[in-house]
């Protein structure tokens, strides 16, 4: 029974996954603005920005100031992550088998790396967090309760207010412990109507507070403690990925089929000022 393969076509299947299973890095919580340009492992995206535009008072039967030039700046994003899978087929198993084998091992590959790609951009946006934006500190963290978890999602909008991030389609990833704490409080699942009954997909769990919330295991942490619940909008953070190659082969010494495949990407934060973040203690 041969391996049906097209290697663009499973190339496609396997970001579609990918994408599907994302946390933090789906299109609401890190931007794909640069999607497409990445040619190989180790090369970078050029991302330019413009400064600020000066406003005048303007005044009747008065010449308005010279055009202003504006100030231009040029940040990196390095494409220097590289993730790869391989797996084997025997002919007698897959013959044995009713189910699609190949779309099955190629779901629980876009599983794994999706844990890679999804931990990799939770360090990035953790790294990037303003200092002053983090309610709680490493040597003393936050202590929610069911009663307080979600004042901690509003001092988290707050201090994204004052750094002027943008007010729509904001998120924050919460671990299942503050979640469930979510849970008990009668805002959250008032502010959340039916959506905090039932999960959306992409780990979305409900809404409160000004923000989509979106449940993970990648939260980063220290050994179950000092949780880092990020908070922000989806400028902050751009993401680019690619399959860069898709092969399926026949081992020289075996009878079956193998498949492999090279997942690239990187991260930056962009504009780190609409990233908050809270350092937590479970209760």
């Amino acid at each position: 029974m041969a391996l049906n393969f097209i290697p663009t076509v499973w190339a496609a299947r396997l970001l579609t996954a990918l994408e599907k299973t994302l946390v933090y890095g789906q299109a609401n919580v890190a931007n794909r603005d640069y999607e497409g340009e990445i040619r190989e492992a180790g090369s970078a995206v050029k991302i330019a920005s413009i400064g600020n535009v000066s406003i005048g008072d303007y005044e009747k039967n008065t010449d308005i100031d010279p055009p202003e030039t504006l100030t231009d700046s040029e940040q990196t994003l390095a494409i220097d992550q590289a993730k790869y899978f391989n797996f084997y087929v025997d002919s007698i198993d897959r013959a044995q088998q009713n189910a699609n084998v190949l779309e099955e091992a190629m779901r629980r590959s876009a599983w794994s790396l999706r844990d890679a790609a999804d931990s990799f951009l939770a360090g990035v946006m953790e790294a990037a967090v303003p200092v002053g934006n983090t309610p709680g500190t490493l040597a003393t963290p936050e202590v929610p309760t069911p009663e307080t978890a979600y004042e901690y999602l509003v001092d988290l909008g707050v201090l994204l207010d004052e750094a002027n991030a943008p007010i729509e389609s904001r998120f924050v990833v919460v671990p299942a412990w503050f979640h469930g704490m979510l849970l008990k409080d009668d805002r959250f699942v008032a502010a959340g109507t039916l959506r905090s009954d039932r999960s959306l997909g992409n780990g979305q769990v409900g809404e409160a507070a000004g923000f989509t919330i979106l449940k993970s295991n990648n939260v980063p942490n220290t050994a179950g403690a000092q949780y880092k619940l990020i908070a922000g909008h989806s400028v902050a953070t751009s993401y680019v990925e690619q399959i860069l190659d898709l092969q399926a082969y026949k081992p020289e010494s075996r009878f079956g089929d193998a498949v492999k495949g090279l997942h690239v990407y990187g991260a930056k934060a962009v504009r780190p000022t609409a990233l908050a973040m809270l350092i937590a203690n479970k209760e």
